[in-house]
């Protein structure tokens, strides 16, 4: 009887110094756990607001095109100017993005060719709403370029006559492409560099000398603008 409790005791502790042997090499194999930055937490679950605003300065450069319906080699030329520009955008994803394109300017109405001596004919304020969808190439570190296409609506309005009777510029739907970059200085600040061409032929009706009139000013004017970026 003394000789089988002795076996039973034995194989209790060979049984409990297997398990402690076991145990050990277990947590030798468990990787070190390494404490968790907080910080470094939150700068991976924070995702970049997908809103977006620019402020540029911008020229606009129009193509001296156009004519009046019933005047041969009559010709039309506009005036260039400078305007602030607001852009608001959205992204979609870190590549797709819209935009929306904010200013307003003028345009002074001058004849050319057969009807030259008109000289100044009128000036009108014009407001290009454009709407873009823009892909952004984001494999070049800060430097951020883009593309992009869209339609533009521009309202005519303040319409005052030169040696004209009467003028009416008309409404008009156009369409837009887009090229440029931003080049972020941290995340939420960047400069901006921007160039548009709008494709914008409006029909105009004109009173000259009690005669009514109708034509096409073709002004598709370059939009050539640089300014600041904020992301939020």
């Amino acid at each position: 009887m003394a000789t089988k409790r002795t076996n039973v005791a034995r194989g209790v502790t060979a049984a409990v110094v297997l398990l402690l042997i076991g145990q050990q090499a277990v947590a030798a194999d468990l990787p070190e756990e390494v404490p968790c930055d907080p910080e470094e937490v939150a700068s991976v679950t924070e995702w970049p607001s997908p809103w977006q605003i620019r402020l540029r300065g911008l020229g606009v450069i129009t193509q001296d095109s156009g004519y009046v319906d019933t005047v041969p080699g009559s010709g039309l030329s506009y005036s260039n100017t400078v305007t602030p520009e607001l852009d608001i955008s959205y992204f979609f994803s870190n590549n797709v993005a819209a935009e929306l394109i904010l200013g307003t300017t003028y345009a002074n109405i001058a004849g050319e060719g057969a009807i030259g001596g008109l000289g100044n004919i009128g000036k009108v304020w014009l407001l290009p709403p454009t709407l873009t969808l823009q892909y952004h190439f984001t494999d070049f570190g800060a430097f951020k370029p883009y593309v992009g296409a869209g339609v533009n609506y521009t309202v005519f309005y303040n319409q005052n006559t030169g040696s004209a009777d009467a003028l009416k510029v008309k409404n008009t739907f156009g369409t837009a492409l887009q090229v440029g970059f931003d080049y972020m200085v941290d995340q939420h600040w960047g400069v901006n560099f921007d160039v548009k061409k709008l494709f914008l032929k409006p029909d105009f009706d004109v009173t000259v000398a009690s005669a009514q009139l109708t034509g096409k000013a073709k002004l598709d004017p370059w939009l050539i603008g640089a300014g600041v970026t904020y992301r939020f």
